[in-house]
Order: C-alpha cells, then structure tokens, then sequence
C-alpha cells in the first residue's frame, strides 16, 4: 500500500487526522460518493489514518460502473454495425456485456475509436459525412454540459450524421436510493465536489433535512478528502444535518449557470437503470424532444430492455456500500483487470480497480 508519507503534505494530513481523533466519541459510517475520492482514499491509506471508530464506504460515483448491462450490448451492436464510427472514452472500452466488450467488437472490425472530448466525436461526423457517428455519453453531472454542447453544435453545423447514445445518471436520487434501503448503514456523506461545480449542492439540502444525514461538499486532494471526513464527524457530533462547503475554492451553491441551463436545454430529467443497483426514478438525463434526432436509440430503432448482471461479480454490493471489494470471493481471483466480471474492476474509478491496484497483496495476505 501506498501511504500519506508519500504525499507532499503528510504532516498537515496527520495534523487533520489528530483533530478528527480529538472530536471522534462514538462509532460512524460515512460514504465518498466519488470514485476518485476513493482511489484517493486507497492509494495513500487515508482510511488507516483516521481513527478506529470512523468507517468509509465507497459509493455509486462512477459512471463506467453503472452504466447497464443493456446499454453496453447496444453500444456493441452499433459498434459492428458497417455504417456507423463509434466513439467513446477509453474507460468505455472494457466495460463487459453480454456478448463482449468495445475493444472486442473493434478487434471483430467494427470502426471503433477512443475520443478525449465529445466535441471530436462532432469533428468526425464533420469529416465523414457518408457515416454515421455514434459518441457514448456516459457520465453524472459532470460530463453533461460537454454532452449537451456536443449536440448543441451538431444541431447549428447541421450534422445529421451525429447522435448519443445516452448512459447520463445523476448522483442525489441515488443517494436517497442508499438512505432509504433498509439496509443502510451510512450516517453521513462527502458529495462529489466536481459534480457540485457543476449543478452546486442545493439538491443535497432537502435530503440532509429529511434523512437527517450530513452532507460535505469535497475536493479530492488528501487534504480535502480528511478535511471533508472532519466537518462531517463534527456535524455528526454536534447532532447537526447541514450541507456544508469545504471545496468552496471551486464549488459555488448554485453552481455553474451557463452549464446549468445548456444542460437543461438539451437534456430532460428520466428514470434510469443503474448496473448491480436497478430502477432508480428521476435518475437520469436523456435528449429533450427538440433534439430527438440526436438520439442513437431511436436513429437506429434500439429496443428497450433490461439485462441484468449475472454471476460471481458483486458490484451492485459494492456501490451501495453493503460491501468493499475484498469481500468479493472473486475479487482477484476469477476477476481482475485483464479479465474483469464487472465494470467496478475495469473503470479507472472502480473501487475494485482501486483495491486491486493498490492493496491486492495485502488483501491476500489477509485471506
């Protein structure tokens, strides 16, 4: 394992540490809703530094893992399809369906092409007129506004041959998924502070008062992330349920505007399928009638359905914080990054990926 001695500011991140001792009297659970919160909280060991009674879970905060089954099968089929260039961000690629993966279908010979940027899959339609371009938006909130102003510009460069094939969820309507199973454990969370930039936190207030659960808004730094856990288990202590800034430097109350109301223009709140979890109503964003053409689904006359997740992977456990991913008898075993079971293995976000990469051999030597 990696540890905070190998982060610029170890001391500070001690200091921060002591000081959530000094205020911890009693047991707490709390959940990062960000997967790279958690790869943070892995790769420097910041859960070991806090002390025994503070409990980290790791959440549903990574698009690539919940995206369904389904979609994935879809985005395959499209991807053999001899028309269509299908683009999408590397994390995408391994992502297992029924019948196999992106990198299996481009290796079959299907036009599959990794983009940095939504605007590069606007470029290629621009530049192959006579194919049909196919960009898989995945993401939360964050990578909405790219999304959104990828078919806003398709739609003004009059690019007919430019569609989504849309996996867009968003984060409070899962959290309450979380806080209201009877399963739940978690009495307070650290809210995705990028997300936050983006649509700000005034969503978390209704959930904070009605759970009675503190929300911290946080970065991703060390730093940031022991800060978070600190204002947290001090709300907790005090008997306090807020939502509360500590990545102020970049996260406004309200957000980003501008992105805000793009998004808006293009996208409509619906109900979503989320892998490993199920149904979650209002959870998801998907093209506003006025952009209907823009839609994959639809262009090429995909049917709806619902694949769920068989076999050995737990992941669906795993991001509802019921289970961490050495619990996983799979875990290592069966499933690893060359060949994963599930998207929580594959994705640079993946709490699995992240317990694999750094503490698989301190997870054997438990076993």
């Amino acid at each position: 394992m990696k540890y905070i001695d190998e982060y610029r500011d170890a001391a500070q991140a001690r200091r921060l540490a002591a000081a959530i001792a000094d205020v911890t009297t009693r047991q707490w659970t709390l959940m990062e809703v960000c997967g790279g919160q958690t790869h943070a909280i892995v790769k420097f060991g910041i859960d070991a530094l806090l002390p025994p009674q503070i409990n980290l879970l790791h959440g549903p905060g990574c698009p690539v893992c919940v995206t369904p089954v389904s979609l994935i099968d879809k985005a395959v089929a499209l991807a053999g399809h001899p028309d269509v260039i299908l683009t999408s961000f590397g994390d995408m690629m391994r992502v297992p369906g029924t019948t196999g993966d992106l990198f299996s279908a481009k290796a079959a010979g299907g036009d599959v092409r990794m983009v940095y940027s939504p605007l590069d899959a606007v470029q290629i339609a621009a530049d192959n007129p006579h194919k049909q371009i196919v960009f898989f938006a995945v993401g939360f909130e964050t990578t909405a506004p790219a999304n959104a102003m990828a078919v806003y510009q398709a739609a003004q460069r009059g690019l007919h041959n430019f569609s989504l094939l849309v996996s867009h969820v968003l984060v409070p309507p899962a959290i309450e998924t979380i806080l209201s199973s009877p399963d739940n454990r978690v009495q307070g969370f650290l809210a995705a502070g990028h997300v936050c930039a983006v649509v700000g936190y005034e969503e978390y207030e209704p959930l904070a008062a009605r759970y009675r659960v503190p929300f911290v808004v946080t970065g991703f730094e060390p730093l940031d992330i022991l800060h978070g856990v600190y204002m947290c288990v001090k709300q907790l202590e005090e008997g306090r349920a807020e939502v509360e800034n500590q990545y102020a430097r970049c996260v406004r109350r309200e957000g980003n505007m501008p992105a805000r109301r793009l998004v808006d223009d293009v996208f409509t709140v619906v109900s979503r399928q989320w892998r490993g979890i199920g149904h979650i109503a209002g959870s998801g964003l998907a093209l506003r009638p006025a952009y209907a053409d823009f839609d994959a689904e639809r262009r090429f006359g995909l049917a709806a359905e619902t694949v769920e997740q068989v076999g050995a992977c737990i992941s669906g456990l795993i991001l509802q914080g019921i289970r961490k991913p050495a619990q996983c008898p799979a875990f290592g075993r069966e499933c690893t990054p060359e060949r994963p079971l599930g998207a929580t293995m594959v994705s640079s976000e993946g709490a699995c990926a992240a317990y694999y990469r750094y503490r698989r051999l301190e997870t054997q030597e438990e076993s």
